[in-house]
């Protein structure tokens, strides 16, 4: 069978047979196989022009390096073999100094998969930059082990365009789990637009520092086992997010978890994002039934918000969030609350431990001055259903 390749700058060609042979790839020493695409790209660029790649193990995108993938491209994760020598997690990296360019259309996204349609049957996509984190000056990744972190707000990992990542969240354990998309140190000279994280078993998008900005997010969570947050951010994170749409008919956890650092609550830089557009929709239960928590000394500011069916809108914890709520930075305008128990709660820390060395619970307080009513408000552009913008390219609405 033949067909034409693809004629670019790199001069990549892509064959359409699904047979093991080598396919070239640029200007790179990287040997491209469509059915074992793993292992580390360390010079040139890689290109994925069309078709199914299957991952069956890693792949990192080192200093230098880049992966570029064209519209359409679909890189589905293989099942591990308990029976076979090759034992690596399917995700993919993006070392520092790395690049990735996902060259998605609304009618072509470039889609990230698994064999086994599962939450968890796979890793997830994980970038690393050089931005400030409140960690120290840089630290490890919780999954790929890379660097990550520095001084460069305006750092450039590439750019995500119109990319769905389905069925991701491999665990190690309790402490060490993939997100669908996981930002470390990413800084704001990357572009992160039009993403849908699909059935992931753990947070759908998380953000550890950086300054990256991100538009047009969408996450849909219906299955059972999937059971974290939507939206995370932590460690400093200080970018923008504009149109957030995120949803989960399951026990799952909180639509935003919004930390600063758990150890330091007032590590710099702070937590301090603007989200703009954002809606969440809930099913009111599970255990963790919060739209919005905010809580070890993270700030941030909200406008234009929907949120559906929780038990609580806003919980803010520990002193010095809730000192961010009396100063009026830590604020919530124009917000409209459809079938929401109670609008916000706040607490204070634990003042310490009790004789049986549990923590004393910490004041109650009333930080109901953070949010605004406006039942107008249209979140992330069509109130609680499916926006215009995420028409074409989505799943699971």
């Amino acid at each position: 069978m033949f067909c034409l390749g693809l004629l670019s700058t790199s001069l990549a060609f892509t064959s359409c047979s699904d047979d093991d042979n080598p396919e070239p790839d640029g200007d790179s020493s990287f040997e491209l196989v469509r059915d074992d695409f793993q292992g580390e790209i360390s010079d040139g660029e890689v290109v994925l022009a069309s078709g199914t790649y299957k991952l069956t193990g890693k792949i990192v995108v080192k200093d230098g390096a880049t992966l570029t993938i064209k519209p359409g491209v679909t890189i589905e994760a293989t099942d591990l073999d308990p029976a076979s020598n090759r034992k690596d997690i399917r995700y993919i990296a993006v070392a520092q100094g790395g690049t990735i360019n996902v060259e998605g259309t609304q009618q072509s996204p470039v889609v990230m998969t698994a064999t086994t349609k599962e939450p968890a049957a796979w890793g997830g996509l994980v970038i690393c930059g050089r931005a400030p984190i409140n960690v120290g000056t840089t630290a490890s990744a919780e999954v790929s082990d890379l660097a990550y972190g520095g001084t460069d707000a305006s750092d450039n990992s590439g750019s995500l365009r119109y990319l769905r990542i389905e069925y991701s969240g491999y665990s190690y354990n309790s402490e060490k789990e993939f997100n669908g998309l996981s930002l470390f140190g990413v800084g704001n000279g990357t572009t992160i637009e039009y993403v849908q994280s699909y059935q992931g078993s753990d947070d759908a998008f998380e953000w550890f520092g950086g300054t990256v900005n991100a538009k047009y997010l969408v996450s849909i969570n219906t299955h059972s086992s999937v059971g974290d947050d939507i939206f995370d951010w932590t460690e400093g994170w200080s970018g923008t997010g504009e149109y957030w749409y995120g949803k989960r008919t399951n026990d799952g956890n909180r639509g935003i978890e919004a930390d600063n650092n758990s150890n330091n609550h007032n590590a710099n830089p702070i937590s301090n994002p603007t989200i703009k557009n954002l809606t969440l929709v809930g099913n009111n239960g599970g255990g963790e039934n919060h739209a919005i928590k905010m809580r070890v000394g993270t700030n941030g500011s909200f406008d234009n918000v929907v949120l559906s069916n929780w038990g609580t809108g806003f919980d803010i914890q520990h002193n010095e969030s809730v000192a961010f709520v009396t100063a009026g930075t830590l604020k919530a305008t124009n917000v409209k609350f459809d079938n929401v128990v109670t609008r916000s709660k706040g607490q204070k820390t634990s003042p310490g431990k009790d004789s049986e060395n549990k923590d004393i619970p910490g004041d109650i307080v009333d930080v109901s001055a953070l949010y605004t009513v406006n039942d107008n408000a249209t979140g992330a552009g069509n109130g609680v259903d499916q926006p215009t913008w995420a028409q074409g390219w989505t799943v699971g609405f």
